[in-house]
């Protein structure tokens, strides 16, 4: 499912081959549905103005729709090449990035359908996570491989080393609000953030999930960072702790230094107790 930007309508994809878009006002559905094809589809995902849906079937194959009309543009996206395994629109909805089971990352132009110069490449395993900055001038991509990676998309050429996410695949990728941080998701239930200008991770790495991770994503305002994983549980983070000195913050919160059982509470395991106020 996804939600248009400003949350008037919703675009669901079902195991029967098509999508449906509805007004979240009435629940009822907006027009006929839209029929993908004769597979399951299993991702949908809206562009940031809300004029076009990019559908992605069982068989990795992507169509996108001028959700004004309900027609489709230009022809599926993904004819002779690997199958995709997730994608995203930049800001202003005239590109989209899809991720590969090949291990490469393409770019699309959305009025014509026609794909933007060469593959991103460098990844050796399936890209299973793609996202773009706010001012759409830095794409990130995550991989089976364990790594993500940041890419200049007006010159198709990756930015710094590669971030090595954890020991497991690298599940999902997102970026802050101000685009000035990554976070990663990892297949061994961790996370870890990024600082996009240097490719240093920052902070240690974000720990209390017990499966795997298979989403990350930034809440609008940028206060939140919110982790869903296969354990059952979502998680919410509130981003300045994230980031920098974490012990004058907790000392301004409590108001005092935290107990022994209060730490073994409220810390996730790992850090030794330690007085938070001097």
């Amino acid at each position: 499912m996804a939600f248009s930007p400003d949350g008037k309508t919703l675009a669901t994809g079902s195991a029967d081959g098509t999508v449906r878009l509805w007004a979240v006002a009435t629940g009822h559905q907006i027009r006929s549905q839209l029929t993908v094809g004769t597979g399951p589809v299993v991702s949908v995902v809206s562009s940031t103005g809300g004029k076009t849906l990019a559908t992605r079937s069982a068989d990795g194959t992507v169509r996108l729709w001028d959700v004004a009309t309900g027609h489709q543009i230009a022809k599926p996206l993904t004819h002779r090449i690997g199958t995709v395994l997730s994608m995203a629109f930049s800001r202003d909805g005239g590109t989209l990035a899809t991720g590969s089971y090949d291990a490469k990352v393409r770019l699309w132009d959305v009025a014509t359908g026609h794909q933007m110069g060469k593959a991103l490449t460098g990844h050796t395993g399936p890209v299973g996570s793609v996202a773009f900055s706010r001012d759409g001038r830095v794409l990130a991509s995550g991989s089976y491989d364990g790594t993500a990676r940041l890419w200049d998309v007006a010159t198709r050429h990756r930015i710094g080393s590669q971030l090595t996410g954890g020991t497991g695949p690298v599940m999902s990728v997102a970026f802050s609000l101000n685009g000035k941080t990554l976070a990663t998701a990892s297949g061994d239930g961790t996370m870890r953030l990024w600082d996009v200008a240097t490719g240093h991770q920052t902070g240690n790495r974000l720990i209390g999930h017990t499966g795997t991770l298979v989403s990350v994503a930034f809440s609008h305002d940028g206060k939140m960072l919110i982790s869903a994983s296969d354990d059952d549980t979502v998680r919410q983070w509130k981003t300045d702790f994230l980031v920098g000195p974490v012990l004058p913050r907790l000392c301004a919160l409590a108001g005092r230094t935290l107990t022994p059982a209060e730490w073994a509470r409220y810390v996730p395991p790992g850090p030794a107790y330690q007085r938070v106020c001097p």
